[in-house]
């Protein structure tokens, strides 16, 4: 199995659930092909270089996962026939790439519990 990268855009106008829905059918769709999600993050909504069916704006995630090469194509083939994606792009990992993926994962698992944590405490101290 390889190492892949998507990043995808998806409309500005779906609702929380709808989106959340939305990222959940493309994870399913790795893990029911034989492959496994290493990573999923919600980059937020962003403002887009140029405008794109005329939106200006759109909600960005990344996905990263491991899977057989032929996978990729059938993943790409649901990100052209959802009409909720904008934009998406994979790519395959180099050896590089995953262990600097690996590296800002374990950071960013780091410095996240210590940042939710500190305003818990406070809570509890009042």
């Amino acid at each position: 199995m390889n190492h892949y990268e998507t990043v995808f855009i998806l409309t500005p106008i779906l609702s929380a659930d709808q989106t959340k829905e939305t990222v959940d059918k493309f994870a399913n769709l790795i893990t029911d092909n034989g492959g496994v999600v290493v990573n999923c993050e919600e980059w937020g909504q962003r403002k887009l270089a140029y405008p794109i069916h005329k939106l200006s704006t759109g909600n960005y995630f990344l996905l990263e996962f491991d899977a057989e090469p032929d996978f990729v194509d059938t993943l790409e083939i649901n990100f052209r026939r959802d009409d909720h994606v904008i934009r998406f792009l994979t790519f395959k990992q180099d050896r590089f790439a995953h262990e600097y993926a690996e590296k800002r994962r374990r950071n960013h698992k780091e410095t996240t519990p210590a940042a939710t944590e500190a305003p818990a405490e406070e809570a509890q101290a009042e």
